[in-house]
């Protein structure tokens, strides 16, 4: 159907001829016939009357006919991209007979749907219940997995991986391994992985840690891989100071050993010669006193050694004063926990060893029955304190507790080696204003804070997250051609920005960019891009009114140069969506300049999209289109970039049906409809 600007066009044009041609008409006729006054004024009634005809036709046409039809092809696109949407635009006109059709054929469609879907929930309640034991089990397993199919491409992650990728962009359903990890030997390793399922070992370095994988080929048709991580930074560490103490060590070993041996050798070959004698046995008591000392050092190394191995663990503290009551309870010490409790990072082991070591000695020297045990916040350490009735510690009594034993091994770690491992100091104080005293040991902070953490069931109004999909080892390799991909099949990355102001070219800047991802159909509600930036320049007034950003919100933001390579890694190979894509596109490029990132993928525009499909309608703007698909933006989330880029994302997959009704199956046949629309020429 042409669109109501042509059809408003050619009826006044129309009307427009009759009126003056027909007026001319009668003119000349009057000039030549002179008709008398009755005759004059039926000739121009019939002059008149075409005119007066097409106007009240078209008049009634457009009551009747065209705006029935308008509405009706509404109803269609919307039944279309959203059968179960309402029907706000009854039919009328000419075209209301047509209603009760209409609705039985939507009421037919939709229970068709229904029973489909009833069939579906059926046939996947023993899947549903398969995939929710494996959410279980990835909620509560604290070592990070992975799993990607024979492309590399991630299909599951648990919580505890999205815990140790924080901070990586690269994370996300569908992105490759290399991206996340990039490292050839990794690559080279999952290449190579046995196919009966036996582990291989690998070790990442990297930067600010060292991760080791296990890999295990998954027996599964898409041939995928199993990889577990485990950050093995402090065990490092830890192995090569005790590497270089030892390398260190063994040489003076050895040559004290020797000079003993050749003292001794010498030693029975002198023996009438006094003089010489008595200075060897003085080397020999020399050699053997330095030899003395330096397997000393060697045993004071492996008794340090057995807690260097050890790393700091997340640890509640009431659970490690539980478990140091109980050891304390045959001793008759009754131990109170007072104060808030708080997460510490310590060796739970040694610590509850060293702390009982500690009471023990205590209380042989206090007649103490009784302690409280606190924990208290500072700045970035944790202060654990003794409390008991009486004076504080000496600090030559201190001094005399470090080198004690944990345990009656004679190579068992000492309470200053555990001090040492926990970068720990002790101190006896007396307590403001009180009679008591308190021995006071500074512990890791955690970043938990003085809440407990548990993992809590989801909310149930909040979306569940996306962890796993292997649905994505059926996509086409990331080799095939992009163009011929179809669109199911596309991973798209609908985006937005927010900015100074609309002159691009003259000065203004981004200061918020957002984005979120669509992979095979869905959009993932928990895969998101999303920040601030600071332009470095005000924030002008009529910009705020709109989206609401001011100076302050975006001071301590990090600049355009931090971001873009950080929002181009989010991006990976997946193709740009926008509306108005123009715009955003633009203020992409102009900010990565000749030497950051290159956003040269390809682009969607659902702008373009929509006048493609329906270019007889009028208003193809967000607000419009989110009206006219039953689109919502939650409270607050209009003019902010990822709740614009989420309703641009719903919208597309609102008009996707609709471009595949029309033959438009890949991304190069969509990108060629683009491409005339942008050009003027019909779709």
């Amino acid at each position: 159907m042409p669109s109501r600007q042509n059809l408003l066009g050619f009826w006044m044009l129309l009307c427009g001829v009759l009126l003056f041609g027909g007026i001319g008409l009668l003119l000349w006729l009057d000039t030549v016939l002179t008709p008398a006054t009755p005759e004059r004024v039926a000739l121009w009634v019939l002059g008149l009357s075409p005119a007066v005809v097409v106007l009240l036709l078209g008049v009634v046409l457009e009551r009747r006919l065209f705006r029935p039809l308008r509405q009706f092809q509404v109803l269609l696109a919307r039944l279309v991209a959203s059968p179960d949407a309402r029907s706000d635009f009854p039919l009328d006109g000419w075209l209301k007979p047509l209603q009760p059709d209409l609705d039985h054929i939507r009421d037919g469609w939709r229970g068709d749907r229904s029973r489909l879907r009833d069939a579906h929930d059926e046939g996947a309640a023993e899947a549903l219940r398969i995939q929710q034991e494996l959410e279980g089990v990835l909620q509560v397993l604290d070592l990070p997995l992975l799993i990607c199919d024979d492309h590399q491409r991630l299909l599951l992650f648990n919580p505890a991986a999205r815990e140790l990728f924080h901070d990586q962009p690269a994370l996300g359903l569908g992105r490759r391994i290399s991206q996340l990890l990039p490292h050839a030997s990794l690559n080279d390793a999952l290449k190579q992985l046995p196919q009966d399922g036996s582990p291989r070992q690998l070790l990442l370095p990297g930067e600010p840690r060292w991760l080791r994988c296990e890999l295990r080929r998954l027996g599964v048709r898409h041939g995928g891989a199993l990889i577990t991580l485990r950050d093995t930074t402090h065990e490092l560490e830890s192995d090569q100071r005790w590497r270089r103490e030892l390398a260190a060590l063994l040489p003076r070993l050895r040559g004290h050993a020797g000079s003993l041996g050749s003292a001794a050798d010498a030693l029975v070959q002198v023996e009438h010669n006094p003089e010489l004698q008595h200075r060897l046995e003085q080397a020999i008591s020399q050699e053997s006193q330095a030899l003395s000392q330096k397997v000393e050092a060697l045993t004071r190394l492996v008794e340090s050694h057995q807690l260097s191995q050890s790393g700091l663990e997340e640890t509640w503290s009431n659970d490690l004063f539980s478990a140091l009551g109980e050891r304390l309870h045959e001793e008759a010490i009754e131990l109170t926990p007072v104060g808030i409790p708080v997460w510490i990072r310590v060796d739970g082991p040694a610590l509850l060893a060293m702390l009982e070591r500690l009471i023990r000695e205590l209380v042989q020297i206090r007649p103490v029955e009784a302690l409280d045990i606190e924990v208290l916040l500072g700045n970035k350490r944790v202060y654990l304190d003794l409390i008991w009735q009486g004076e504080p510690l000496t600090d030559h009594q201190l001094s005399l507790w470090h080198a004690l034993h944990l345990f009656d091994d004679p190579l068992s770690p000492r309470i200053e080696d555990v001090l040492a491992q926990h970068g720990a100091e002790l101190w006896s104080q007396p307590r403001n204003d009180t009679d008591t005293a308190s021995l006071r040991l500074p512990l890791p902070a955690s970043s938990r804070g003085a809440r407990p953490q548990p993992r809590a069931e989801q909310p149930a109004d909040q979306t569940r997250p996306e962890f796993h999909d292997f649905s994505i080892a059926e996509l086409p390799a990331p080799d095939a051609a992009l163009a011929h991909t179809r669109l199911e099949e596309l991973e798209l990355v609908v985006f937005d920005t927010e900015t100074t102001g609309l002159d691009l070219r003259g000065g203004d800047q981004i200061i918020s960019l957002a984005a979120c991802r669509i992979l095979r159909g869905r959009l993932l509600a928990q895969d998101s891009f999303d920040q601030l930036i600071n332009p470095q320049r005000p924030i002008p007034p009529d910009s705020t009114a709109i989206h609401h950003l001011t100076d302050a919100d975006v001071a301590n933001a990090p600049p355009i140069e931090v971001v873009l390579p950080r929002f181009h890694q989010y991006v990976g190979p997946g193709v740009l969506v926008a509306h108005n894509a123009v715009f955003d596109l633009l203020a992409l490029r102009l900010a990565s300049g000749e030497t950051g990132p290159a956003f040269n993928m390809p682009v969607l525009d659902t702008l373009l999209l929509s006048r493609a499909i329906d270019p007889t309608l009028e208003g193809h703007g967000l607000d419009t289109l989110a009206e006219r698909f039953e689109l919502t933006f939650p409270p607050g989330t209009r003019h902010t970039a990822l709740g614009d880029a989420r309703v641009t994302a719903e919208l597309l997959l609102a008009l996707l049906p609709r471009l595949r009704s029309r033959g438009i199956e890949t991304l190069e046949q969509l990108l060629e409809l683009q491409r005339e629309v942008e050009q003027g020429r019909p779709s």
